[in-house]
């Protein structure tokens, strides 16, 4: 996997220094702003603490997807209260930020600081503020577009995959989904300080870099499409592997298709989310595309690479779903023959169309829908892992083992289509010295959502 927060820098401050304590919750897009935080307050003389007990400040860098994710910042928070060093800072940015503002604090009276996703560049100002008593508690949900990447400091390299955010924001308002309430309209990064951004970590060991966006094939500027970005990506000296996520079909358009042949850093591995077979149920989401048409998509990528990994979302139990149109998703589902999928039961969240719509699903109903769509796409994870035992595979090293006392010494790493390989190697092996290289494996077993293999070449 990408980095996480406990792998930054400043991970042991030394003796006497002000800790913070980064958790975000959802998407590989607050990963990435989780990072960037870490580093805009490391000049302040922040490192980071092993928890959340241990810290002077506590960042939630949350999502407000579902309805679940709220519950939990705000479970995380009352622990915390009780919980935390006295005089702790708690913070709640991200999108739950972005959309509650300034009633967190009426709910919770233990934050002193609310901010949105597109102001967390404003966030060593704020715990400046409140750590010199020039506030007590502090609110900031501004849409500044991209003034957040022009005040961030130079990305830091954690290992040898790294997130890049190109392009923020929505324009397709589906009906259930709260991301251009909280993220803003759709805004695509400068190319150039993306190359920049981009060649800085290469300069430091990364070799793979997945481009990020909340609908990251409409990328535009300046003549640059995702397709054409891709291409200037892969000429930066260093970088071997590039992947993008996540996509709307209606965006997918014959160049990014075709760059998945004549770019041959472009791992085959595609995340486009349908989020539900049903023709009926896709234009109450205001989707804009037909099951008829995104499966028309899936076999146009497919020709160009047969091979390539499909990953999806999906919804069920969305207002007025009836048996037949989750039958519908079942088998568009089995008919895809995806590699991995998000899958989750609907959700309302407030403000959203879909929240006053009728003929909301029983609870019930979901929880069993949830489960019989996820038997499904096990399935076919399963069924697609199956295709690679006995082949090699180049794998990029991320790491060892997280856990040798139970499997044994093993490296870990990503194969092309991104699923996880778990690799043995021979006695005598320097295991460290592989890690960010891509090395031959050969693929002797697939588990349920990875690979098993041995190294061949170092």
């Amino acid at each position: 996997m990408p980095v996480r927060i406990e792998d930054a820098a400043h991970a042991s401050p030394p003796p006497g220094a002000k800790r913070m304590f980064i958790k975000s919750y959802g998407c590989q897009m607050n990963v990435y702003d989780g990072l960037r935080m870490a580093e805009l307050l490391a000049p302040m003389g922040y490192g980071l603490a092993p928890t959340a007990e241990d810290a002077d400040l506590i960042v939630l860098n949350t999502c407000h997807i579902r309805e679940k994710a709220d519950d939990k910042v705000f479970s995380d928070i009352g622990r915390l209260r009780r919980e935390a060093a006295p005089g702790a800072i708690i913070a709640v940015g991200g999108c739950t930020g972005q959309a509650l503002g300034a009633s967190i604090m009426q709910t919770a009276p233990a934050v002193q600081v609310v901010f949105g996703p597109q102001t967390y560049h404003r966030l060593p100002t704020l715990i400046e503020k409140i750590t010199t008593g020039q506030l007590k508690r502090a609110v900031d949900t501004d849409f500044p577009e991209l003034e957040k990447f022009d005040n961030l400091p130079t990305p830091g390299a954690y290992g040898p995959t790294a997130f890049v955010t190109i392009q923020e924001g929505c324009d397709k308002f589906c009906t259930y989904c709260v991301v251009p309430y909280t993220r803003g309209a759709e805004i695509s990064r400068p190319a150039a300080h993306i190359i920049q951004e981009v060649e800085t970590l290469a300069q430091q060991g990364v070799k793979e870099v997945t481009l990020l966006g909340q609908n990251v094939n409409a990328y535009q500027h300046e003549g640059y499409t995702l397709a054409s970005l891709c291409e200037a990506v892969g000429n930066v000296p260093g970088i071997a592997r590039i992947r993008f996520t996540t996509s709307h079909p209606n965006n997918t358009g014959d160049d990014l298709i075709n760059a998945f042949a004549t770019n041959p850093k472009l791992m085959p591995y595609f995340h486009l989310p349908v989020q539900a077979g049903s023709n009926r149920v896709l234009q109450a989401m205001n989707r804009n595309h037909t099951a008829e048409s995104y499966l028309a998509t899936i076999a146009r990528i497919r020709q160009v690479n047969p091979d390539i990994a499909i990953s999806g979302d999906f919804i069920v139990g969305f207002p007025g779903e009836t048996e037949e149109d989750f039958e519908q998703t079942l088998q568009l589902a089995a008919n895809v023959g995806y590699f991995g999928a998000y899958s989750f039961a609907y959700s309302p969240r407030p403000g959203t169309p879909a929240a006053e719509l009728p003929g909301q699903v029983p609870e019930l109903t979901k929880k069993e829908r949830l489960a019989a769509l996820q038997a499904v796409l096990d399935h076919t994870t399963a069924d697609y892992l199956t295709r690679f035992v006995g082949q090699t595979l180049p794998v990029l090293i991320e790491g060892e083992n997280e856990h040798p006392e139970r499997y044994g010494p093993q490296l870990r790493g990503r194969s092309p289509h991104n699923a996880p390989v778990n690799i043995s190697y021979p006695p005598g092996t320097n295991a460290r010295s592989l890690i960010g290289q891509i090395v031959q494996v050969h693929i002797t077993q697939s588990a349920a959502k990875s690979l098993v293999g041995e190294l061949t070449a170092a």
